[in-house]
């Protein structure tokens, strides 16, 4: 690895007593980072040898032990049969439940995984933390592993569509902090990720069009092959929760999910410390930090975000960047996704242009807005203005009004207005 002083021959040596020279170094190194992202299939079915070796970074054997942290209501739902599944395996564990969502996804929350953890006793090396939850628990059990020790490894296994498709494959842990939403957190990847589409089975409907927000984030931004796919098969994988209850449902499931996560990755790889920061993921991600923490416990993360997407849907139309066929078929989807095209949290004054602030400042000083171009495409801009966001506001009501007839029955909307 690069180092250097402030000598000619770049060699690191001290000067004489006598030398004027003030020395000085510079050190460059780099680390590399590795880890799995492995599509699963019944991860906790007795016979499955998944978990144990389909990491090869974090191997499970019999006579090894495990602190587990699970979200409680996973627990209640499917804690007896991965209970069994180590035991069967011959892996002593210690379960650690904590209730795991948005609401309480603070700074005590970390804590608690950390005495844990250190009760354990655990090998920060040789006994990587197993994370089995939605997004919440992910990212709070993430944090605490970076901080234990100055880093623990720990392996992912999300039960929820966000999980699967976002939260579950980058590196960036964090809770909430103040006003902000993860206002704290670190870049710490895990080992692997294993990604079973059966806990989606016992996810509700609004988790699961919360997740497919995130899907269709990708899908607006860099996939036109995959909106079509959720046009024609997002409303009935609903139904079916990802389950695959015929071929085509199968065949349908696993395509948007793998194609969801490798668009993902794809965007992540190159810029995994986000030097970069123009970065098209962060598209439906302007406004809805604010947006969410505004309107807690009302709407979920995704629905924050397709509250976003449907503004910034708007701002495209009106720039003349997507078509208005184009853009009804977005709300529209939207909309048969179950998803809110608004919240009375964007009524109130100042709202739009205090996130755009924000953003401002969490993006270097400038906007590095990502907006779409037609459907698949994006382009990055520095000129909204709060005169722009108040046109695209209003117009928003009016796609609001309009959508009980053009748009469906739109029972996200219905929701979102409640809510808020």
């Amino acid at each position: 690895m690069p180092f250097s002083a402030s000598y000619t021959d770049g060699l690191a040596r001290r000067h004489s007593a006598s030398s004027s020279v003030s020395p000085s170094w510079t050190v460059e190194a780099v680390k590399q980072i590795r880890y799995h992202v492995v599509e699963a299939s019944g991860l906790f079915e007795p016979d499955s040898t998944l978990l144990l070796s389909g990491c090869a970074d974090a191997p499970l054997r019999s006579g090894d032990r495990r602190l587990v942290v699970i979200d409680s209501t996973v627990q209640g739902l499917h804690g007896e049969r991965i209970i069994r599944y180590f035991e069967h395996h011959g892996i002593e564990i210690t379960l650690l439940p904590l209730r795991a969502d948005e609401t309480v996804k603070q700074w005590s929350l970390v804590t608690d995984v950390v005495d844990a953890m250190n009760d354990f006793g655990i090998d920060r090396r040789r006994e990587p933390v197993i994370a089995i939850g939605g997004g919440v628990l992910l990212d709070v059990v993430g944090l605490a592993s970076s901080l234990y020790r100055r880093g623990t490894s720990y392996l992912r296994i999300p039960t929820t569509l966000v999980g699967l498709v976002d939260a579950g494959v980058g590196v960036k842990t964090g809770v909430n902090y103040g006003q902000g939403k993860n206002r704290l957190g670190t870049y710490a990847p895990a080992v692997g990720t294993f990604v079973d589409r059966s806990f989606l089975s016992t996810l509700d409907a609004r988790h699961l069009s919360n997740g497919l927000a995130e899907i269709l984030k990708m899908a607006l931004i860099k996939s036109g092959e995959l909106f079509d796919l959720l046009e024609e098969f997002g409303p009935r994988l609903i139904e079916d929760r990802f389950q695959g209850s015929t071929p085509a449902l199968e065949s349908a499931a696993r395509r948007i999910v793998s194609e969801a996560i490798h668009l993902m990755l794809e965007e992540l790889q190159p810029n995994l410390w986000e030097q970069c920061l123009e970065r098209c993921v962060d598209y439906g991600h302007t406004f809805s930090p604010t947006i969410e923490m505004e309107a807690l416990p009302e709407l979920l993360h995704g629905e924050a975000v397709a509250v976003d997407m449907a503004l910034t849907t708007v701002m495209g139309r009106l720039r003349g960047d997507v078509t208005e066929h184009q853009a009804q078929r977005v709300l529209a989807l939207m909309d048969r996704l179950r998803l809110p095209l608004w919240t009375d949290v964007l009524a109130r004054p100042g709202i739009l242009d205090g996130a755009l602030a924000d953003t401002v400042r969490h993006r270097d000083g400038q906007q590095r807005l990502p907006l779409p171009v037609g459907i698949g495409h994006h382009r990055f801009v520095n000129d909204v203005t709060p005169e722009e966001l108040d046109t695209a506001l209003k117009e928003l009501v009016t796609v609001r009004r309009r959508a009980g007839q053009e748009l469906g029955p739109a029972a996200g909307l219905v929701r979102a207005g409640e809510a808020a």
